[in-house]
Order: C-alpha cells, then sequence, then structure tokens
C-alpha cells in the first residue's frame, strides 16, 4: 500500500523567505509542474483577512478561495490543492463553499496558547471548515511545546473534530530523531486510524530527510502520512525538507511513480533566479535557532546586525523567557543586547588614563577602509611629519607604539588576542569584561541610541576621542561601502557580507551618525580627512 503523500508548500512555506512574492505566471507553472510530477498535494499559498492584505496578485496571500481558482491547472490528475489558514488572520465569515474548482483543503494553523485561551473560537473555525466541504488539515504550531498530556488532550479533541489530518510541527527545528519518534508514536497510537499524520519539519539542525524515512519506516501498512516538503528545500533560515529529496527516495527505495525530471526542471526554471537573490539553509543561525528553541529572526538579527560570537548570543537568547523567544522583537532584542553590554564597573580610570595621553594632542584615526592601502604612502608622509597619536579601529595596524580600540567582539576573536608588545589595546565592554594591559571603556556610553547600526565601531571610537579632549582630528580610511569595489576593507580578514541592498542603508546611516558627531565635536577641535571618503559632506557642513 503507498501510504504516503507529499504535500509541497512552495508556495506557502517556502515563499515566506520572498513574502510570497510569486508571479502569477509563475504560481500557475509551479502548481501545474508539481502537478505533472504526481505530487499528491499542491499547497497554493494562505488566505488571509482581506483587511491585512489587499490582493492584487502577482502574490501567494489571497484573501479568497475564488482568487486561487486561477491558478489551479486544467487536468488535476490525482492532485489535491490546498490553502493555510492561522487562526486569527482570517474571517471565516468569508470562507466560500468548496466547490472543486478552487482548493479542496484548508490547512488550520494555531498555537498552544491559542488553544487554551480561545478553544471554543478555535473549534468553530475548524467546524466551518468542514462545514463548508473542505478537506480539514489541523497544523498545532511547535509540537514540541505541549507535554505529553496536552498532546493527547489535542489528540482527543482532534479525534472528536475528524479531520483529515494532524500534524506533528517542528516549528523551530529543534527536535532530534528520537523526538520525531516520540512525538509520532504518541500520535499514532492514540489518533483515530482514518486520520492522516502530517509531518512538518524544519531543516535546523539538517535531520528533515532522516526524519522522512524514520516515519516512511515506522508509518508502513499501518497510517497514511503525508510529508510537507518544499521545492530545494526553500524557506525561511533553514528551510524544510526538499521534495526532491523525498520525491527521489520514494521512488528509489519504495517504487512510487513521482516524476523526478519534471521536478528538478521547476527547480531549475523557477527557483534558480530565486536562489540569486535569496539565501536558505543550514547555517549557524539556523543551528542556534533550532537549540535554543528561538525564532530564527531573533538569531539572525544579532548575527548580522551586532557580528557576535555565538557564546554571547547564547547568553543574550537566554535572557528571554521561552515563550518570548519564538516570537521576534527587534526592539526587545535590541536593548538586551545593549543591557548585556552595560558594563556593571566604572570605566572612570581607564579613561583618565587615557586623556591624559591624548588630551590636547593630534590623533590620527584609521578605520579599515580599502584606501589604507592605496593611499599607504600618503598616510606615512603624515605620521611621519606630524607624529600623532595613532588609534586603528578593529585592527592592529603597521605603526608601533599606537593605539586599537577593538569594538567588535568577532574582530576581536580574530585579530586582538594576539601577542603584541608595540601597540595597547582599548576594549568596549561588549568585547570584554576585563584583560590585563588593555584600557576597558563603557560600551552603553559610546554608542549611538535612535540609529540603526548605533554600535558602529568606527563612531563608538569617534565618541570616545571626543571624551578624551583630542585638540586635533585626521581622519584614513573611512570609505563607505562601495557595491562596485570587489573589498571594501583594508585586508581579506574582513569579511563583506552585506547585501547590496543594505550598502545604501549603511551609508546612509554612517552619514546621519557622522553628521550628529561633526555639528557637535568640530567646533571644539580641527577634524579633517586624510583620504577620499563619501562621507565628507556630513562634515563640510558643519564646518
Amino acid at each position: 500500500m503507498n501510504n504516503v503523500s507529499i504535500l509541497d508548500c512552495t508556495l506557502r512555506d517556502g515563499g515566506r523567505i520572498i513574502n510570497c512574492e510569486f508571479s502569477d505566471r509563475d504560481i500557475a507553472d509551479i502548481a501545474r509542474e508539481l502537478t505533472d510530477a504526481n505530487i499528491n498535494i499542491v499547497e497554493m499559498g494562505f488566505l488571509r483577512d482581506r483587511k491585512q492584505v489587499d490582493y492584487q496578485g502577482n502574490s501567494t496571500f489571497f484573501t479568497s478561495v475564488e482568487q486561487i481558482e486561477a491558478f489551479i491547472p486544467g487536468e488535476k490528475r490525482n492532485t489535491e490543492y490546498v490553502a493555510f489558514i492561522d487562526f486569527n488572520m482570517y474571517d471565516f465569515a468569508e470562507l466560500e463553499e468548496c466547490t472543486g474548482n478552487s482548493v479542496t483543503g484548508i490547512r488550520f494553523g494555531f498555537t498552544k496558547k491559542q488553544l487554551v485561551m480561545q478553544k471554543q473560537e478555535l473549534l468553530e473555525c475548524m467546524r466551518i471548515i468542514k462545514r463548508q466541504g473542505y478537506h480539514l488539515y489541523i497544523q498545532g504550531v511547535n509540537t514540541p511545546a505541549y507535554s505529553d498530556r496536552e498532546l493527547l488532550e489535542l489528540v482527543d479533541i482532534v479525534n472528536e473534530i475528524r479531520p483529515y489530518s494532524f500534524g506533528i510541527v517542528d516549528t523551530y527545528g529543534s527536535m532530534y530523531l528520537n523526538d520525531i519518534v516520540h512525538y509520532f508514536d504518541l500520535v499514532d497510537y492514540n489518533l483515530d486510524q482514518s486520520i492522516c499524520i502530517d509531518i512538518h519539519s524544519h531543516n535546523n539542525l539538517q535531520l528533515s530527510f532522516a526524519f522522512a524515512q524514520e516515519i516512511i519506516a515506522r508509518s508502513e501498512g499501518k497510517r497514511k502520512i503525508i510529508l510537507d516538503a518544499t521545492l530545494e528545500g526553500m524557506g525561511k533560515c533553514a528551510g524544510n525538507l526538499n521534495t526532491e529529496l523525498i520525491a527521489d527516495y520514494l521512488v528509489r527505495k519504495k517504487s512510487y511513480d513521482y516524476k523526478l525530471d519534471n521536478i528538478l526542471d521547476i527547480i531549475d526554471n523557477y527557483l534558480y533566479k530565486i536562489k540569486r537573490r535569496y539565501s536558505w539553509g543550514y547555517s549557524v543561525p539556523a543551528f542556534m535557532a533550532g537549540i535554543y528553541k528561538a525564532h530564527p529572526n531573533n538569531i539572525i538579527y544579532l548575527t548580522e546586525k551586532f557580528r557576535i560570537n555565538t557564546r554571547d548570543i547564547k547568553n543574550i537568547i537566554s535572557m528571554i523567557d521561552e515563550d518570548t523567544r519564538q516570537r521576534y522583537d527587534y526592539n526587545n532584542i535590541e536593548q538586551l543586547y545593549i543591557k548585556y553590554n552595560e558594563n556593571q564597573n566604572s570605566d572612570a580610570v581607564c579613561i583618565q588614563e587615557l586623556t591624559e595621553r591624548i588630551k590636547g594632542k593630534k590623533v590620527l584615526l584609521l578605520i579599515p577602509g580599502h584606501s589604507l592601502v592605496t593611499y599607504s604612502t600618503r598616510i606615512e608622509e603624515y605620521v611621519a611629519k606630524n607624529r600623532p597619536v595613532i588609534i586603528s579601529v578593529n585592527f592592529v595596524s603597521q605603526f608601533e607604539e599606537s593605539y586599537v580600540f577593538w569594538g567588535n567582539a568577532k574582530r576581536y576573536q580574530l585579530e586582538g588576542k594576539r601577542s603584541r608588545v608595540s601597540h595597547k589595546d582599548i576594549l568596549c565592554t561588549n568585547v570584554a569584561k576585563e584583560k590585563e594591559d588593555a584600557y576597558i571603556v563603557d560600551y552603553h556610553r559610546l554608542i549611538c541610541e535612535g540609529f540603526k547600526y548605533f554600535d558602529n565601531s568606527s563612531i563608538m571610537c569617534l565618541n570616545l576621542l571626543d571624551i578624551l579632549d583630542a585638540a586635533e582630528l585626521t581622519i584614513a580610511g573611512f570609505d563607505g561601502f562601495d557595491l562596485n569595489r570587489k573589498n571594501n576593507y583594508i585586508d581579506a580578514s574582513f569579511i563583506n557580507d552585506l547585501d547590496a541592498e543594505e550598502f545604501d542603508e549603511v551609508n546612509e546611516v554612517i552619514y546621519a551618525m557622522l553628521k550628529q558627531y561633526f555639528g557637535k565635536a568640530a567646533d571644539r577641535r580641527k577634524i579633517s580627512f586624510l583620504t577620499p571618503s563619501r562621507f565628507e559632506g556630513a562634515l563640510a557642513g558643519n564646518e
């Protein structure tokens, strides 16, 4: 008995990575090609409330079943088409009666909290789906959030409702093989045999394909199961089970009749162009989201914005209660990051010592832009002539008896711990709380709150120099980001990992922070750029 069905959710769960902005043509073509490949169930997208979504086409955020009808293939073969509704995000009074011309199944998702707080409303939504003639697929979000007793209570409700399927959902990609086996066995033993079990996993720990094979083996001859998958594993962060992998496995090992060539053609024709612009699949942030049962956006935000070490991410995420960390709130994460890095001890002694060495002197600030290489002769001539105090930011310069300001923990881990005699370290408290033979300065007093990139290391160092009351400031290497430049930094040890669309935004924010800084500092000291910079205009308006 062929008891396994593949449910391809590329157009819905996969689409989240592009905000479901597929073109109308691609939606129709992908649905048709999946049908021709004999995929059992195709999820066409979301159904959302008209108040939340203004459907204008070229999207799989639909507001009515009727809108989906245009994308259903003329020849349906044996494929069923479904849509996904999140509880509290759709007005069920709008749900049309199933005619068979559009989707014939509704997948209905809800959280444990919603089940507890709004049980009767939630059950009524399920009944409406069935009354309107649709197959009901119940998807309880985040199965590991339920205790065994709570999961069995949910199974009792499901048995009473008698849907087409009930889902075991690894929302945060946190399960190991023994976890999926435990939940499957528990549900399988207690769920009515007429109800399919749907497995929806996320691939944070690289286990989705292993889960699928294990469930196929455990269910064979006993239970109908549905395996959710996406083409090339497309999905936010780590993505999902790969449609092509599980289809090929079922063809080669179980003699199913999926057409792999058709599936690969879809990937070539429709996903290649998306993959060039967006990335998904295994990554350390995805792994961490899995082990900490956290919404991946929390990890991505800490990793990409603050470039901090995994140990620090762990500590920050642990400051959030388990329920809250399964959502994302960038403002909350930002405040936690600031709180985490607040210095518990006064930096007054270090500030006093630094002031004695820098107050009233000329300072050359070396930012690690590529112009430090192209204008190296000019910089060396300036140093020889002016004999300034030299401070480099997040790298060790070639000039002896200089200072290194470390505002980035990852850069310090890579470069800063190397033994040196002729340089003196200045460490922000987000990098280290204490270190012998180093000046430790309070991170909190140097950041520019209110800006998106508020802890840019170069700006923090400028703020420190303002406190230390340097008499004259010359800046080199503060180039700004350039999409057309192969390397924006002094050397390849700096990872140029900004997306192209971020260049302009980062430049704009830095420009605004500099303009604010120069507005306060330029009347107290002479400031100039020694190498070309896209930020010179921020100074010009304040001279």
